[in-house]
């Protein structure tokens, strides 16, 4: 069986998008910034950390707001990914895009249909920030791998806000370093999953 995981990028103070998200700027003001270790200027060890991500992961969940604010202006309206591909939504859209499988009795179902879709492959959680949360929060992630950007938004949306009373212990896996990113992998120590 394999693992889920929390896969994304994040400022150093903790951003994964500036403010101002719109389809227009689908990361907010400033927020493409983070990516620039993936699409700018990767390095050879920025690719092998993508490529590790993409070839053992079977399955990916968004959430609803990622899915509308880049369907049509970042993934021209069909899905980018080669794999099965999961929205939570509470409502589903008008005009759903080719490629996506829309959910919308919680993160629960979403994770038990994606693990099925992955077989022995990653289930990739990919966000937005209240997705990466709810994920986190019900116990459900066995790692996290954050790509910290050499960069302070200062505003935007934070990804660890509002995550309740309890307290997540991580346990470090390793650290990679390039002039783009810091690489970060944790795995969640987390007896308590309910979606085991």
């Amino acid at each position: 069986m394999g693992k889920t995981i929390l896969d994304i990028t994040m400022s150093l103070d903790g951003f994964i998008a500036g403010p101002g998200i719109s389809k227009e700027e689908p990361m907010g003001r400033d927020g493409q910034r983070l990516h620039d270790w993936l699409f700018v200027h990767p390095s050879p060890e920025d690719r092998r950390v993508i490529s590790d991500l993409l070839e053992n992961a079977g399955s990916v969940i968004l959430g609803g707001r990622t899915y509308l604010v880049a369907i049509g202006s970042v993934w021209e309206n069909v899905s980018p990914f080669l794999i099965p591909a999961f929205v939570l939504c509470h409502d589903l859209p008008a005009e759903p895009a080719e490629g996506f499988t829309f959910v919308t009795d919680g993160i629960g179902a979403a994770h038990a249909m994606a693990r099925t879709a992955a077989r022995d492959k990653n289930v990739w959680v990919m966000g937005g920030a209240y997705t990466a949360r709810q994920f986190l929060v019900a116990g459900i992630l066995d790692e996290l791998h954050l790509h910290i950007a050499p960069v302070m938004l200062c505003r935007g949306t934070r990804l660890f806000d509002f995550l309740g009373r309890n307290q997540v212990e991580l346990e470090k896996l390793k650290a990679i370093d390039t002039p783009g990113a810091t690489h970060l992998f944790y795995q969640v120590i987390n007896p308590d999953n309910p979606y085991s």
